[in-house]
């Protein structure tokens, strides 16, 4: 079973073919018009992780399936997706507009850290409601896009980069959340950007040989070397979770991915995810999820 889309995947799904230049960018930044890509002529958006970043601008009513979770889309809504989460969204009426833009990681290298917002951070909420306004706003910024984009002015992927974090800032104001989050010292930032990086590199879990290489706080702690009790301390400021709770959450929304998405047995799954006895992954399992993990992939089938 296919796990990732790639850049290749979505040019050829949706244009029937590559850009000559998409080999040849250190970084890829592309944008559209969604009502390009709705519709009954169009093909369905399949469940599965993407190798790249995608922000969406969403007006109509639509259901996002990201991780685990499903999310109604009454009006308008931006709709973030990053390469560590499979998702897919249906459209619930025919009455669809839009617009989306597509990067790479190393279309920002060197220009601030996408992984540092937590738009893109696991257990964020990558679904944010926007009012008619702002939406106005944010259909302004895109047309700039699609303008620049077919410019010759040389210096035209910065002005591109600038209005991507435009709209992430434009996102992330709308959310009272953040604001606790950078009242906090830089250090303390810092250190739970590191391990949130850390904890990141390890999924996705794409093939039965790959096995993530640290799920205990120690071993985290030890990694970025600070003390586990700092390590703890600056995750609680930060997001107002313990270490544990991060390592766990993300452990199950990954074992839920797989046991929907794969049919790898569930000995292999729980090997994948650092689980020496598949006793103890099925307790772990059932303590988070109150289900065993069999009965969470038949409920998935039915």
């Amino acid at each position: 079973m296919k796990l990732t889309e790639t850049l290749e995947d979505f040019y050829t799904v949706k244009i029937n073919g590559m850009p000559e230049n998409l080999k040849k960018e250190i970084g890829h930044f592309n944008v559209f018009k969604l009502d390009d890509y709705i519709g009954s002529t169009c093909n369905p958006l399949p469940y599965t992780r993407k190798d790249f970043y995608k922000i969406s601008l969403i007006i109509g009513k639509n259901k996002v399936h990201y991780a685990d979770k499903i999310v109604s889309i009454d009006d308008q809504a931006l709709f973030f997706a990053n390469p560590q989460i499979p998702y897919s969204w249906e459209h619930i009426d025919e009455n669809q507009t839009g617009f989306f833009c597509i990067f790479t990681d190393a279309f920002f290298s060197q220009f601030g850290n996408l992984k540092e917002y937590p738009l893109f951070q696991p257990g964020g909420n990558p679904v944010v409601p926007v009012s008619s306004e702002l939406a106005e706003s944010l259909k302004s910024v895109y047309l700039k896009m699609l303008e620049e984009i077919n410019s010759d002015y040389a210096f035209k992927y910065d002005v591109l980069r600038n209005l991507v974090f435009e709209i992430i800032h434009l996102a992330l104001k709308t959310q009272t959340v953040t604001a606790s989050l950078y009242s906090k010292s830089n250090a303390t930032i810092r250190i739970s950007s590191l391990f949130l990086e850390l904890l990141e590199r390890q999924f996705p879990v794409e093939s039965i040989s790959q096995q993530i290489n640290f799920r205990s706080p120690s071993e985290f702690s030890s990694q970025l070397n600070v003390h586990v009790n700092h390590l703890n301390k600056a995750l609680k400021e930060t997001t107002g979770k313990t270490t544990s709770q991060i390592i766990s959450e993300r452990i199950v929304q990954e074992a839920m991915i797989l046991l929907k998405q794969t049919n790898w047995n569930i000995n292999e799954i729980a090997w994948c995810l650092g689980f020496d006895e598949l006793s103890h992954f099925i307790n772990f399992f059932k303590k988070n999820v109150q289900v065993s993990p069999k009965n969470y992939r038949l409920a998935e089938i039915d």
